[in-house]
């Protein structure tokens, strides 16, 4: 079980801070839930501390480990169906499983591909949440502004 003030990693709203552990009856039976606060968009969720291990929910990874898994994926191969539907539920299922090298692959190709194509509605919304997802886990670990988290995510994928 977390404690307040633990770092961890929601997988599809990204990294916070627990702020307070509260109880709560659901259905007649008292439940301890985390009140998850994440900084990039000011979100605030709670999630079931009985729950979180089968909802993905992880501790953050180092500072230098999050680099480095990050850029370790800058040179893998692009292995992207061209069926829009499929490329988007692969891409969904990647970033639900809450790793972030899987998360950083969807980032990596959907910009690529913006890069050569373009991207439809739904797959620049799945960008954007990859990335958050990734700036947010950056900014908690290396304790860094968003804008030095971009900058550091840009230079990696330049």
């Amino acid at each position: 079980m977390y404690q307040v003030g633990e770092k961890i990693v929601h997988p599809l709203y990204g990294a916070g801070i627990i702020e307070n552990l509260e109880d709560k009856e659901v259905d007649g039976i008292l439940q301890t839930y985390y009140v998850l606060q994440i900084p990039v968009g000011n979100l605030k969720i709670m999630i079931s501390a009985a729950k979180a291990e089968a909802q993905g929910i992880r501790a953050i990874h180092g500072s230098e480990e999050i680099v480095g898994i990050i850029a370790s994926i800058v040179d893998d191969a692009i292995d992207m169906p061209d069926n829009w539907n499929q490329r988007y539920k692969e891409n969904m299922e990647r970033i639900k499983s809450g790793k972030l090298c899987e998360v950083s692959l969807v980032f990596r190709n959907l910009l690529l591909r913006e890069r050569e194509r373009g991207l439809s509605t739904a797959e620049k919304k799945l960008m954007t949440t990859a990335k958050q997802i990734i700036l947010s886990e950056l900014i908690l670990a290396k304790d860094m502004e968003r804008t030095e988290a971009e900058t550091l995510l840009e230079e990696i994928f330049s």
